[in-house]
């Protein structure tokens, strides 16, 4: 699962072109060329220079496997990666390993547009590349989430504080030329996307009154740039989050009524299927919706509003999913509980709901404890320890001997 440390010889690091080694370098010849013969200061500044190079360390370089396939006895299970905040390449790698040997064939990732384009048109690929080249290696299907606004596309924040999720209007545009580039990147990798996420959630839009308008707006800049990059990505509209707060909430706005108003304000002609998260809570997974309720079926009530807008033949994505096993939380239910609630779920999904391609669990793994009950959403530990949730669906989709 590591990297292969490479070897270029002994001096193989002048090829590093670090700026400290190679002062104390021409430090040294400087003074052996100041006479005849090399002066004592000059030996010494050589030989520091020599174990300088010698003690550099040297740079890994992963090898990527032989091309994988995942085996599966259900296609439509999914996890979040949360891969984002991981700098360690090959953690990557392992992350991903272990998501094709649970039996996995999808993902969710998040790219942020801040940490691509950290300046307006310089964009630094390299940890996605990373991602979805490795992802791509072991089989697996990438849906990439889309969203988190640079400082330089946000309001001056001495005439305004604003957060990371904070997206003016007249920065649609910059968005939507930011979501072309990464199509076009990834045109042969990445066949799905997701344009923001959770936007009926005021932390998600930037701690302002959440704005059905406002997002078809986004989708009507964001999906033309989409399209010409690759007509045929599936731009992923919504990503909505299970709530039940009324109008007017400063927290948010009940994820049933933000779809029909984002209906009538035109949203049909700007997406090509729904994204839509489905928390089980404390509910089994075939606990009858009902719109006073959070459970996973209540995304049988957003398909309910597509169907009655003329969207029948759009498809749901259920892009984040789960329960949670916390010993302490007042929402959470026990570790067996959450194995047979999870693999009911995949289930659910396989029988009844012909429209839903993938179920993705939250999540897979972070890069560090977070020290609350997020770290009981995990399927395997930061340092790779297995839970129970893993080899449960591990199980569940043949991938055990």
């Amino acid at each position: 699962m590591g990297g292969t440390r490479t070897r270029r010889g002994r001096l193989g690091a002048l090829g590093h072109g670090d700026p400290d080694v190679w002062r104390v370098y021409w430090g040294a010849v400087a003074c052996a060329c100041q006479g005849s013969k090399p002066g004592r200061r000059a030996w010494v500044l050589l030989f520091v220079f020599v174990v300088s190079v010698l003690m550099q360390p040297q740079p890994l370089r992963q090898v990527l496997p032989p091309p994988q396939a995942v085996l599966t006895e259900n296609p439509k299970v999914g996890v979040h990666t949360r891969l984002t905040d991981e700098v360690e390449a090959w953690k990557i790698q392992a992350s991903l390993a272990m998501v094709r040997e649970m039996g996995a064939p999808w993902i969710v990732e998040y790219f942020p547009w801040a940490y691509i384009e950290p300046e307006r048109g310089r964009f630094t690929w390299d940890h996605s590349d990373t991602v979805i080249s490795d992802a791509e290696n072991q089989g697996l299907t990438v849906i990439a989430r889309l969203g988190m606004v640079p400082d330089w596309a946000r309001p001056d924040p001495r005439e305004m504080e604003t957060t990371f999720t904070y997206l003016a209007p007249e920065r649609y545009a910059d968005f939507a030329a930011f979501v072309g580039a990464f199509v076009a990147r990834y045109r042969d990798s990445v066949a799905h996307i997701i344009v923001w996420n959770e936007p009926n959630l005021s932390f998600e839009w930037g701690y302002r009154p959440v704005d059905p308008a406002a997002y078809v707006a986004l989708l009507r800049a964001v999906t033309p740039a989409a399209h010409a990059a690759n007509p045929d990505v599936v731009v992923l509209g919504g990503a909505l989050a299970p709530t039940l707060e009324p109008p007017g909430s400063a927290a948010g706005l009940n994820d049933l009524v933000y779809l029909e108003e984002m209906y009538k304000n035109g949203a049909s002609a700007h997406f090509d299927a729904l994204a839509a998260h489905a928390y089980g809570l404390a509910f089994a997974p075939e606990t009858a919706p009902a719109e006073d309720v959070i459970n996973f079926r209540r995304v049988e009530l957003l398909r309910g509003i597509m169907d009655a807008y003329g969207d029948s033949q759009k498809e749901i994505y259920v892009t984040e999913a789960g329960w949670n096993d916390h010993p302490r939380w007042a929402w959470a239910v026990l570790p067996g509980a959450r194995v047979r609630y999870t693999l009911d779920a995949y289930t659910w999904a396989v029988d009844h709901w012909p429209w839903c391609p993938v179920v993705a669990m939250w999540m897979f793994r972070t890069p560090q404890p977070l020290y609350n009950y997020q770290d009981y959403y995990a399927f395997v530990t930061p340092d790779f320890q297995e839970r129970p949730i893993y080899t449960g669906v591990q199980a569940y989709t043949g991938n055990t001997d």
